[in-house]
């Protein structure tokens, strides 16, 4: 087939379309000339190969005999079966990757319960970013006695948010007043005679 020269194509073969096909027969076009194309490619195909002496192919790939009909069985099967909903958004969080926002509102709604009232009562979270937990006390000494209960505190919010959910605490005590307005700024001493 490779010695076979291609036929030489007319130029007005556009313009007369019925005029082209042998007599008695009607032209083929569109579909019906794909049909053949792939008809002939297939019969050259097998021609080939059965001079290699490889067997003809059969219909379907390795991957049609690798796929077998797989059946339930009687017990459960998660792909199949109706699940349970909060199996059902515990997997849909995890694709989502919406699982850290759901904790950090959880650990600032829950604060009370999970670290106690007088903990809660004198401290605050302000943020969950990374695993750390930063956490703003009322004065200094609570911010000192915070960072002393750091492992007691996580190990609580550990065990109500799951592992690994808190890795760091910051503890901040209160902070003095800015008189920081805006985004620029004069070097300097600041504001003197504020107060008097």
């Amino acid at each position: 087939m490779p010695d076979e020269p291609a036929p030489a194509r007319r130029a007005d073969a556009g313009a007369s379309g019925a005029s082209d096909a042998a007599p008695g027969r009607s032209a083929a076009r569109g579909a019906d000339l794909a049909r053949d194309a792939l008809a002939a490619a297939r019969a050259g195909n097998a021609a080939r190969r059965k001079a290699a002496g490889r067997a003809a192919r059969t219909s379907g790939g390795s991957a049609s005999r690798l796929r077998r009909r797989r059946w339930s069985g009687s017990g459960p099967d998660p792909a199949r079966d109706p699940q349970a909903l909060g199996s059902t958004m515990r997997t849909w969080v995890k694709a989502a990757g919406v699982g850290a926002d759901l904790t950090r509102a959880t650990l600032f709604g829950r604060w009370e319960a999970i670290v106690g009232p007088e903990v809660a009562g004198r401290c605050a979270p302000t943020s969950l970013i990374d695993g750390e937990l930063v956490l703003q006390a009322e004065s200094t000494a609570w911010a000192t006695q915070i960072r002393l209960l750091a492992p007691q505190l996580l190990a609580k919010i550990n065990a109500e948010l799951g592992p690994r959910t808190v890795l760091r605490i910051r503890a901040n005590g209160p902070s003095g007043p800015s008189w920081r307005f805006g985004t620029r700024h004069v070097r300097g001493r600041g504001p003197r005679d504020t107060y008097g």
